[in-house]
């Protein structure tokens, strides 16, 4: 990827950066910087209004065709903006799902009715999309899902249940991976099928975190319909599809989310100072690691996005997944040990003044919830087995029978 700016790339990120500050510095102040890891709940419905601002200028869908309701923006202006966003100090978005996963899929894979129908409310932000992939016997698996469909005239009639739904208590649409040849097995006879959320035949129960927020849901279908004409790719075609929206999951965006980790990381080093560890070798040798090692996924994530459009990027995809979770992780250590034996304790309450200004609960919810970052959006362990079959040609993993 060449990484030389152009004027018009200038003129861009000015763009983006008077838009942030302007709405961030002014009606939207109160929920800058809410919304991220552990801070799900925060702010809901300003979030989504926010959402909506978005979308009112055309900040959603940046890369999308114009045709589509996108800008046509180039890969490197997504960057920029990506960047610019968390910069600003941008909320967690409640769109996530909307703009990085499903309206990217109805780009690629939609008919042209569904992309009429649903298109238009995730680029205006209107309508909230959560995820049915994971089930209990089918998390990592994908494969071994077990959700049914059957067809009933014009409409699909789904059983089964879905977990780790995120966002499934807000939103008013799911594309659910069902199957719906009931003779196959594995990959085959699976469809995308896209679900309306309000029915009384659809339960939806929180699942509390460690962090004591509830992103995540099991979702239960008891006879939910869908439309037969909302099926994604055509049936049968489910597995292409969800690989795709699993592609389309590690995009642009990912240079924002680093963006993210570096301003907690400066948060720590900041606490570090406060606290005097900065001056104790060790724990200045490990956040020197922590900066260093942000520099290296910055470059590996745009080396990543260069081939980006240029076919099958799951091995590429899988290495920057494995290699940011990772790192995460330990970033959240090294968050709960900026503050020692009080940063073991829920909800402490600082006495020392300069403690003060960082305080401890920040820190916690990062550790807390940065223990998931290797098991959701794919397990470290199936990473691995991704590469090691497909970057470096090893046997495939021996399946117990």
């Amino acid at each position: 990827m060449d990484l030389r700016f152009t004027a018009e790339h200038d003129a861009f990120r000015r763009d983006a950066r008077a838009f942030l500050d302007d709405r961030l510095g002014g009606r939207f102040a109160g929920v800058r910087g809410r919304g991220g890891p552990g801070d799900e709940h925060a702010l809901f419905a300003e979030r989504w209004e926010w959402e909506q601002e978005l979308g009112r200028h055309g900040w959603i869908g940046l890369g999308w065709p114009r045709e589509f309701g996108g800008r046509g923006a180039t890969l490197l202006e997504q960057v920029i903006f990506y960047e610019e966003y968390a910069r600003a100090g941008g909320p967690g978005r409640v769109g996530i799902v909307n703009e990085g996963l499903i309206g990217p899929t109805l780009v690629h894979f939609g008919d042209d009715e569904q992309k009429r129908r649903f298109l238009p409310g995730i680029v205006a932000g209107t309508e909230l999309w959560c995820q049915g992939y994971s089930e209990p016997n089918a998390g990592s698996d994908l494969a071994n899902v077990s959700t049914r469909a059957a067809r009933d005239g014009d409409e699909w009639v789904i059983v089964g249940q879905k977990v780790w739904t995120s966002l499934a208590h807000w939103a008013q649409w799911c594309f659910v991976v069902c199957r719906t040849d009931p003779m196959s097995t594995r990959h085959r006879g699976l469809s995308y099928i896209l679900t309306p959320m309000d029915q009384h035949t659809i339960e939806i129960r929180p699942i509390v975190q460690i962090t004591g927020t509830s992103e995540f849901n099991e979702v239960f279908f008891d006879g939910a319909r869908a439309r037969y004409e909302h099926t994604v790719g055509g049936e049968g075609n489910g597995w292409k599809v969800a690989m795709g929206t699993l592609a389309f999951e590690r995009g642009a965006s990912t240079l924002g989310q680093q963006l993210g980790f570096e301003r907690e990381l400066s948060e720590i080093t900041e606490a570090a100072r406060g606290c005097g560890l900065a001056a104790d070798p060790v724990f200045r040798q490990r956040l020197a690691d922590a900066w260093i090692t942000l520099r290296v996924m910055r470059f590996h994530a745009l080396r990543t996005l260069s081939v980006l459009e240029h076919g099958d990027v799951s091995r590429e995809t899988s290495i920057h997944k494995l290699f940011w979770a990772n790192f995460h992780r330990r970033l959240g250590e090294l968050a709960i040990d900026v503050h020692g034996a009080m940063g073991m304790i829920a909800d402490a309450t600082p006495t020392d003044a300069d403690e003060a200004r960082y305080p401890i609960n920040l820190m916690q919810r990062l550790f807390l919830y940065s223990r998931a970052d290797t098991i959701y959006g794919g397990s470290n362990q199936i990473q691995r087995n991704v590469i090691g079959e497909r970057a470096l040609g090893l046997p495939a993993e021996p399946k117990v029978v």
